[in-house]
C-alpha cells in the first residue's frame, strides 16, 4: 500500500493505480490550528498571505481589487513585489513578511481570505478557516479538498459553507466571486468554519499516520 501526503488527488491516485496497480490512501498535511483563534472584532479588509511569486497569481487579485475598490492587505514578499506595487491602487496595502502572531491576528480580523492561485494542497486557506474566516478561492487543486463552497444545495444537505469559489483564472471571475461572497457574507458561521478546519489539525494527522502505519505493519 502507498500513501500520499498531498494531492492533486484524482490524478495522483490514478497514476499510482496505473503504474503500481495499487490503491492509494490519502493523508493530508497538518495545520497548527492552536496558533489561530476566532475574534469577535472584524475589520474592513480582505487578506492575502503569500509569497509574491508569479504562480501565486497575486497580480490577478491586485487587478481585481483595483476594480472593486475594497481594501486588500497582502502579507508576504518575493520577486514580484516591485511590479505588483506599481500596479496597485491606494486600497491595496503590501505589509511584507510579518511575525506569526501578526499573521494570525490578521486572519481573525479580515472579512475573508483571497486565494487566487492553484495549489496541490494549500495550507493558507486552512489557517484562515482555523481563524473562523471564509475563503474566496480559485476552484481548482487543493481548494476543492478543503473549502466547502456556499450554495443552496449544500445548505439543504446540512453542509456548512466555508467559502466561495470563482472558476476562471481571470480578473472578471475573481471580481464576480468577491461580489458573490458579499451577498452571502452573513451566512458564514466562524465557529463552524473553525470546526471544519480542525479536521486537518496536527493531532488528527498524527493519529491518521499511526493508524495507517499499524494497518500496513499488520
Amino acid at each position: 500500500m502507498h500513501f500520499l501526503i498531498k494531492n492533486k488527488l484524482v490524478l495522483l491516485k490514478c497514476r499510482i493505480k496505473k503504474f503500481y496497480r495499487r490503491e492509494a490512501e490519502v493523508i493530508y498535511p497538518p495545520v497548527e490550528t492552536r496558533r489561530f483563534k476566532i475574534q469577535n472584532k472584524r475589520e474592513d479588509f480582505f487578506l492575502m498571505v503569500s509569497s509574491l511569486a508569479p504562480y501565486k497569481k497575486i497580480g490577478l487579485a491586485v487587478k481585481a481589487f483595483n476594480g472593486l475598490g475594497y481594501p486588500l492587505h497582502i502579507i508576504g514578499s518575493g520577486p514580484e513585489k516591485k511590479r505588483l506595487r506599481s500596479l496597485a491602487r491606494s486600497n491595496i496595502a503590501f505589509l511584507g513578511w510579518q511575525p506569526d502572531e501578526v499573521v494570525a491576528d490578521c486572519y481573525s480580523k479580515c472579512r475573508a481570505l483571497v486565494f487566487p492561485g492553484e495549489e496541490d494542497f494549500g495550507i493558507v486557506p486552512l489557517e484562515a478557516m482555523a481563524s473562523g474566516r471564509p475563503v474566496i478561492a480559485y476552484g481548482r487543486g487543493g481548494a476543492l479538498e478543503t473549502v466547502i463552497p456556499y450554495h443552496e444545495q449544500n445548505e439543504a444537505k446540512g453542509k456548512v459553507p466555508t467559502g466561495v469559489f470563482f472558476h476562471e483564472p481571470n480578473t472578471e471571475s475573481l471580481m464576480e466571486g468577491v461580489e458573490r461572497f458579499l451577498q452571502v457574507e452573513n451566512e458564514f458561521d466562524p465557529a463552524s468554519i473553525r470546526n471544519h478546519a480542525l479536521s486537518w489539525d496536527r493531532e488528527m494527522f498524527k493519529e491518521k499516520m499511526k493508524t495507517l502505519i499499524e494497518k500496513i505493519w499488520n
